[in-house]
């Protein structure tokens, strides 16, 4: 503004000038100019030059904010070499922010050589709730493998913990996920497999064949007879094929040195991909979570399942309000976390609760055995009444549960651990999953026996809880473990056991084989029910007599209403004399034999008396 007002007063002296000699008047007027010119240059350069270095001020950086930034995103570690990684301080000594220091306190801490300063360092981040972004991501990207499954395993972290799982490597040209993974198991031994095992194997490789030679027009190309197989063939989704495919692989995964074959043939990465691209298949996903926790069994297989990002989707899994789902998840996150858990669960054994680290002292076991045609989590679920619950329903705990051992019994009686076996079962060889699977309740008392003791079962006070067959398989698994020394710690610490309708004498259901539609060619399970088995009599005379030694308490429950069989068959499966074991007390209830271990609510008397079974079988180990 100065300047402007300078050079108005410049042009107002020129213009108010009177010449007095006319001579001169032509110099005074170029000398005039020449000022004024003068002054516009001087201000001008005045001007640009204030403007150019304030604006140079203006955009100056603060390079020590650049350094801080640069912290925030990037982890700074020693490249020792590796015959000197034995030194305990990995980080480098860095300037950074106050609010920075208690990350990278809790980082190093959760790698020190006492347990239990990595425990707490693990627990302090789990409850990390407050931090920034980046503050969770140098934790994600610097932590140990140690540390990452115990935050995986812990219930209340924060899920920016844990990094998405790598890129997937890409498909070969003209391949397909249903085709790799037949080129898996096709890789797989074949040598000295069962015959269930054969089975499964052999029906996989020949109908992902026919749906391959399908797909490519290798069935169209003759025509014939191959023509309208192609088109039936056509209608069936891909996953029916992957599904043959992956139950031959969860039976390969049962052998170690068949593990070591998956993960050599990228079986990681490839279950990943179908595990993504099956999210609303939950048998697909179930399978798929089943191999996974089989290979975590082992533990020199841990590096490779961290490594491919398996423990993100697990510790996402973890968080399912699905039972299924989180049991799945909980047990693969257990086998691998070397750090907190002893035992190792193989398939078909669940821990219902705890399914996280807790601090919680475990002091009992309760184990939850099904029966014919049962499953570890449905079986145990609320009565249903008119309610129909499907597999990707979310569902309202308060209301009802999927599973009344994980929602009642954990929060009644959280000193627990409430495990849930599952094994299959059938009730006619024609509906059997594997023909050649001839199963007596002798070979699978033995089969469960040793999952169970795998997974510390024996080490503290035990109550066995089993609905109708189940009861028979508990009874013949004590009888077994009784006559074994390595066994001795079962027996020693069972305190009782509650049987829901189990057929002691026998049951009607085998009287009916004549059925066309279940019971043409009745399973071997069934044939054992009947009641004039020699084995079932044997059995229910050893076991009063082991279990009168023992004194173990006993509840017994039992139907008294018949239960549909299909829609052709009503029969009363278990009737009142057949469940009278002739020790403990004997408790009618009015229902059928499949709501028998289905408390309508929390409040019924089926659920309370069960509850106060427990806990006065379970006094004195719970108050120790």
């Amino acid at each position: 503004m100065s300047l402007g007002a300078y050079c108005v007063i410049c042009c107002r002296r020129i213009g108010i000038f009177t010449p007095r000699l006319r001579s001169h008047t032509p110099w005074r007027n170029i000398r005039n100019i020449i000022r004024l010119t003068g002054s516009l240059i001087l201000g001008g350069s005045l001007f640009l030059t204030y403007e150019v270095l304030a604006l140079k001020k203006s955009v100056t950086l603060d390079t020590q904010v650049v350094e801080r930034e640069k912290m925030k995103s990037y982890i700074y570690v020693h490249t020792v070499p590796a015959d000197k990684a034995e030194s305990h301080d990995s980080f480098s000594t860095v300037d950074i922010e106050d609010h920075d220091c208690t990350v990278w306190l809790l980082l190093r801490k959760s790698g020190e050589d006492d347990k239990a300063s990595r425990l707490q360092a693990v627990q302090e981040l789990s409850e990390a709730h407050h931090w920034h972004d980046y503050q969770y991501r140098i934790i994600a990207q610097a932590c140990d493998s140690r540390t990452l499954i115990g935050l995986a395993r812990s219930k209340q972290s924060d899920c920016r913990f844990f990094l998405p799982p790598p890129p997937l490597p890409s498909l070969k040209e003209d391949s397909s996920t249903e085709e790799e993974l037949r080129h898996l198991l096709a890789s797989l031994p074949q040598t000295e497999l069962d015959e269930c095992l054969q089975y499964f194997t052999s029906l996989a490789l020949s109908e992902s064949s026919q749906s391959l030679a399908a797909q490519k027009g290798g069935l169209w190309c003759f025509g014939g007879n191959g023509l309208p197989y192609a088109e039936s063939f056509g209608e069936v989704p891909s996953a029916t094929v992957e599904m043959f495919c992956l139950e031959a692989i969860v039976k390969h995964s049962e052998i170690p040195s068949h593990c070591d074959h998956i993960e050599a043939g990228g079986g990681l990465q490839l279950l990943q991909r179908l595990y993504q691209l099956h999210k609303d298949c939950p048998k697909v996903q179930r399978n798929v979570m089943r191999i996974i926790g089989n290979m975590a069994l082992h533990e020199h297989l841990h590096p490779a399942i961290v490594r491919s990002g398996w423990v993100s989707l697990m510790a996402e899994a973890l968080k399912s309000y699905h039972i299924m789902e989180a049991s799945h998840a909980a047990r693969t996150l257990a086998n691998l976390d070397r750090e907190t858990v002893r035992e190792k669960y193989q398939d078909g054994v669940y821990v219902l609760h705890p399914q996280c680290r807790t601090s919680q002292p475990i002091k009992a076991d309760v184990l939850f055995i099904h029966g014919l045609m049962g499953a570890a989590f449905k079986t145990w679920r609320q009565h249903d009444s008119e309610r129909v619950v499907m597999e990707n329903d979310v569902v309202d705990e308060n209301r009802y549960t999927t599973c009344w051992p994980q929602t009642w019994l954990a929060k009644d009686c959280p000193a627990l651990r409430i495990i849930s076996v599952e094994y299959d079962t059938s009730l006619s060889d024609w509906r059997a999953r594997c023909p050649m699977e001839r199963k007596s309740i002798a070979f699978r008392s033995n089969e469960l026996l040793s999952k169970l003791r795998a997974a510390g079962v024996g080490d503290r006070p035990v109550i066995w809880i089993s609905h109708s067959m189940g009861g028979l398989l508990v009874k013949k698994m004590l009888l077994e473990a009784s006559r074994k020394p390595e066994l001795s710690a079962i027996i020693n610490n069972t305190r009782g056991m509650i049987f829901y309708s189990v057929p002691h004498h026998g049951s009607r259901l085998a009287e009916y084989s004549v059925n066309i539609r279940y019971l043409l060619f009745p399973s071997l399970e069934v044939k054992e029910l009947s009641k004039d088995s020699p084995a079932l009599k044997t059995l229910q005379d050893d076991f009063v007599e082991f279990a009168k030694d023992k004194n173990f308490q006993v509840l017994n429950f039992v139907e008294t209403q018949p239960t549909f069989i299909g829609s052709m068959i009503k029969l009363h499966i278990v009737p009142v004399e057949s469940a009278d074991l002739g020790i403990g007390d004997l408790i009618p209830v009015d229902v059928n034999h499949l709501d028998i271990c289905k408390p309508k609510t929390k409040d019924a008397f089926l659920y309370q008396r069960t509850l106060q079974f427990i806990c006065e079988t379970l006094a004195r180990d719970l108050k120790n």
